[in-house]
């Protein structure tokens, strides 16, 4: 049994090595950042989900806020969420409010501007609930195509429901039109036209690998259950049938972790991590990562490195845990490969020693 002693030793010691090269360095403090976006290589887009959007100058570190016409609610785990920038136009998920405390997760698209963004909504959850619980929300482009993850509002079941957007993936056109590839149009009659997968509880990590063009998503479980999967047309991740190894908060069971007929996640959590965003990554700073998920967390406040190129055997390592807080974003620098954090009040760069 001496060369498992070995190999442990070895990986033990490449973990000290690996950590030793990691340089954390706060940038500067916000307002709890929600979800950012680079615009340029030296201009960041970050939200704040009291419902400022800022936009920072990283070379300088200036930053300034570009007013908007959003009448975002700030309210429980909802607010101005997620922000993707494409093609000078910038897309946006946020909490409205819709009738008396009813409210939804709803995206808008503008044109950038520097000064003043001018939104229009080109989606609104259906039906809008009364809960302050599980808004999601993240967005991905692929092509011509906006992904964005919806929680389930704190509903359970309302996630099985094919006529309700919430707990589901949706997939629309980047001016808010419909796909007629949709699963709606080939054999899924009942759902929702905007509705690509269903089954999720609240999904904050949606990403677009630059490897293989797959849409990545990671979940929250209840106590326990937290995942890392794939986006899968017309598939179900089955909650509230499936309890993915967690339990509800009483201590009762929820449902088995898989079982078939649903789709598999990638990686599991038991007990929970409260995964949030995510990234395939992809840059030079850290090359020996390529290819690999990064999986931010706030409940331990880690970050999380896992080789799923065999998804037999994925390899999971903590890069680092309760350095920066709650992490609620990741970027990748478009250009040296760095890696940019939001905690719970600031902005974090992390790049080699």
């Amino acid at each position: 049994m001496a060369w498992k002693r070995l190999i442990f030793l070895f990986l033990f010691l490449s973990s000290i090595v690996e950590a030793k090269e990691l340089n954390l360095k706060k940038i500067i403090s916000l307002d709890e950042p929600w979800g950012s976006t680079f615009i340029s290589d030296d201009e960041l887009l970050i939200t704040e989900k009291s419902g400022k959007i800022k936009l920072l100058n990283i070379i300088n570190n200036n930053i300034s806020e570009i007013d908007h016409d959003l009448k975002v609610l700030n309210y429980g785990q909802g607010g101005l969420l997620d922000i993707i920038f494409h093609n000078n136009s910038v897309w946006v998920s946020y909490t409205e409010q819709r009738e008396n405390w009813e409210t939804s997760t709803s995206i808008a698209k503008g044109l950038f501007d520097k000064n003043k963004i001018d939104f229009k909504n080109i989606f609104q959850a259906s039906p809008p609930i009364d809960s302050p619980y599980h808004f999601g929300s993240r967005l991905a482009i692929k092509g011509d195509y906006l992904f964005a993850s919806l929680g389930e509002r704190g509903q359970g079941m309302i996630a099985q429901d094919e006529t309700k957007h919430p707990g589901s993936i949706i997939r629309i056109h980047l001016d808010g039109s419909i796909p007629k590839d949709n699963p709606k149009f080939k054999n899924k009659r009942k759902w929702l036209p905007e509705i690509y997968q269903i089954g999720v509880r609240n999904p904050q990590g949606l990403t677009l690998s630059p490897f293989d063009g797959k849409i990545y998503i990671s979940n929250h479980g209840a106590k326990g259950g937290d995942w890392f999967g794939e986006v899968k047309e017309g598939e179900n991740y089955g909650w509230k049938i499936l309890g993915w190894g967690g339990t509800n908060y009483s201590g009762t069971k929820i449902g088995p972790k898989w079982k078939p007929g649903f789709t598999k996640a990638i990686q599991y959590w038991v007990p929970s991590i409260a995964t949030s965003a995510i990234t395939i990554y992809k840059g030079e700073e850290f090359k020996e990562w390529n290819g690999y998920a990064l999986i931010t967390s706030l409940k331990d406040k880690s970050l999380r490195k896992l080789d799923f190129s065999d998804k037999k055997n994925v390899k999971e390592d903590i890069v680092f845990k309760n350095k920066i807080g709650r992490i609620r974003d990741i970027q990748i620098h478009p250009s040296t490969g760095k890696i940019y954090f939001l905690s719970h009040n600031a902005l974090w760069l992390m790049e080699k020693s």
